[in-house]
């Protein structure tokens, strides 16, 4: 079984957001489900150079940007026993940033159709073409459109992940002439239109043999008005062939018997230790030390799909009734930024705002943390629940997409469960859950089960590696 998975980010490579996660680790698994998988990106200009360094150039050529052509080649690279492909044309790729540019629909088109022009340079024919997000979902387009004929291509089918429906990747409607360079005809079909203009995602849905998305409860809620950002009745028409599969994390990376970001490692045999990871970061933060005072702890894009309004409803209230302390690490919306600086201000024992971005931070606060807050309006999957669990620190997450999947309520009489939940976008009850968590750890047996229960659950990509070939596998035999 050949698979190409397609993306516009990868660790170690880019890394913007948890994309890239994803196709660093899904590739690595899947290699150890017996697929031959290989992976394809854009050549950045911020691609470290120790990896630039190894890559092997195996192709120089031109592609047809509407009426012009462009310069387009080709690297190779194995890394970790996965090859990996890295399309070159510095015109468009060698900037100081990755997205957000003024011709993001040229650049990513163009990376698109390179991808089908090349693998003739690969000498790589893949069963299935595995496509990631609106950056990609061009290639499924161009796949039927402009590769039929070709009995190479024709075998090819594709799956297409929507890892997060809100961005589609949208551009004025002139593209598809000046750009993409197709007929007018699939725009006044529907099959690229939106609004008058041009959605990529959209195009890859509709040109997708299968599309999955990143956890099974979020694979039903796309499917409604209210998650369905005005493609809900597209993916409803595409509801038998719409799967969802929970990503997992990469447990070589995230483990906290051998981070070297924590002060002290730890396992669920050696929970102890997880206390001294507490008294060293409220050392660290100028917070009062103490292993029995209950931590609560964000580590999030500052955004409002994250729930954020909720915590600025009642963390003062919280704040002035419990004694907890709350410890706060991102960036995002300015209005949130400052008012998370506010609250430190108003609370200088209780609260500590780091507001920036910080990979050892956050290793540090996952291990500390008695209790990880994430009550998110949407969260398709959600890495932070799960690194949360992997590191004992236990989820307190609204009933949504990919909590729901991974977060099971503590049952005290059965005993099982491995977090605390809430189900509406609600501020009290967003409280009301945090009093359930913080009245459980006032009995340290009763904690200690549910922190065990946290780090025995398994988010590894494993099982969602053996899914995701049982799918591929479906797709070929289609």
């Amino acid at each position: 079984m050949k698979v190409l998975y397609v993306a516009s980010e990868a660790v170690p490579f880019v890394k913007t957001g948890g994309l890239a996660d994803v196709a660093g680790s899904l590739p690595q698994a899947l290699r150890g489900e017996d697929v031959d998988v290989r992976v394809i990106l854009p050549k950045y200009g911020q691609i470290p150079e120790k990896f630039r360094q190894e890559m092997k150039h195996i192709y120089d050529g031109e592609l047809p940007v509407s009426w012009r052509t462009k310069y387009v080649g080709l690297d190779m690279l194995e890394y970790n026993g996965v090859t990996y492909y890295f399309v070159d044309n510095e015109e468009y790729f060698k900037r100081d940033g990755f997205y957000g540019y003024g011709d993001d629909a040229e650049r990513f088109s163009f990376f698109c159709r390179a991808v089908l022009n090349l693998l003739p340079a690969m000498d790589f024919w893949p069963d299935v073409i595995h496509t990631n997000d609106w950056h990609t979902g061009l290639v499924n387009v161009f796949l039927k459109l402009e590769h039929q004929g070709d009995e190479r291509y024709e075998k090819i089918r594709t799956l297409y992940t929507i890892h997060n429906l809100k961005y589609q990747g949208i551009f004025p409607k002139d593209v598809m002439s000046d750009v993409l360079g197709l007929d007018w005809k699939y725009f006044n079909n529907g099959d690229l239109e939106f609004y008058d203009a041009v959605n990529f995602m959209k195009g890859g849905l509709i040109y997708a043999d299968f599309i999955s998305t990143v956890s099974k409860t979020y694979a039903k809620e796309i499917q409604y008005e209210y998650f369905g950002e005005h493609l809900d009745g597209l993916l409803r028409s595409r509801s038998d062939t719409l799967f969802g599969i929970t990503n997992g994390i990469d447990y070589n990376v995230y483990n906290p018997a051998t981070d070297t970001n924590l002060f002290e490692t730890y396992d669920v045999d050696t929970l102890d230790r997880k206390a001294d990871n507490k008294t060293e970061l409220q050392k660290m933060l100028g917070l009062p030390t103490g292993r029995r005072i209950p931590m609560v702890a964000v580590v999030s894009r500052l955004v409002a799909a994250k729930g954020l309004d909720l915590i600025v409803r009642m963390m003062d209230e919280i704040l002035q009734h419990e004694d907890i302390q709350f410890v706060v690490l991102g960036t995002g919306d300015k209005p949130y930024e400052d008012w998370f600086k506010g609250l430190a201000w108003r609370f200088p024992k209780k609260v500590s705002a780091n507001i920036r971005f910080s990979n050892q931070l956050a290793q540090r606060i996952y291990a500390a943390a008695d209790i990880f807050l994430m009550p998110s309006n949407y969260e398709p999957c959600g890495i932070g629940q799960l690194i949360a669990l992997r590191y004992g620190a236990v989820p307190l997450v609204r009933e949504t997409g990919g909590l729901k999947d991974t977060v099971i309520p503590y049952d005290k009489y059965t005993k099982k469960g491995n977090g605390f939940v809430f189900s509406d976008y609600n501020a009290h009850e967003m409280m009301y859950a945090l009093k359930r968590a913080l009245s459980a750890y006032e009995n340290y047996g009763e904690w200690e089960q549910i922190v065990e229960n946290a780090m025995h659950s398994d988010y590894s990509w494993k099982e969602s590696a053996k899914e995701y070939k049982q799918l591929y596998a479906k797709l070929i035999e289609k």
